[in-house]
């Protein structure tokens, strides 16, 4: 179902008033494979934004999900927040994709 411009911005009216629901809906889509929410809880992580603290290692993560899937601009962003990480906290990162997609795995299973 598409929504329409007006119901995108009621929407996000919405979302603007509660902001912890962005992410939590991205959440419950992203259990369900949403690249989509993959690539909106980067953004979420990458700039603390809908009642997130700035987490790199959690926009890593979302960023890198995306990108497997094929999200194009997550690539680009998860290059953009790696320049501000260690080598730990990249490897971090991608441990945390890597028990996502296994935990994905198991469920499907």
């Amino acid at each position: 179902m598409k929504l329409t411009v007006v119901e995108q911005m009621g929407a996000t009216a919405i979302l603007a008033k509660q902001p912890d629901m962005l992410v939590a809906n991205c959440l419950a889509a992203a259990a369900q494979g949403d690249v989509s929410a993959y690539y909106d809880l980067g953004v979420a992580f990458s700039t603390g934004s809908h009642g997130v603290d700035c987490d790199l290692i959690e926009a890593h993560k979302w960023f890198n999900l995306a990108a497997v899937k094929g999200h194009e601009e997550a690539a680009w962003c998860r290059a953009d927040v790696s320049e501000e990480m260690t080598a730990r906290e990249i490897a971090e990162a991608q441990r945390q994709a890597r028990e996502w997609l296994k935990a994905g795995v198991r469920k499907v299973a």
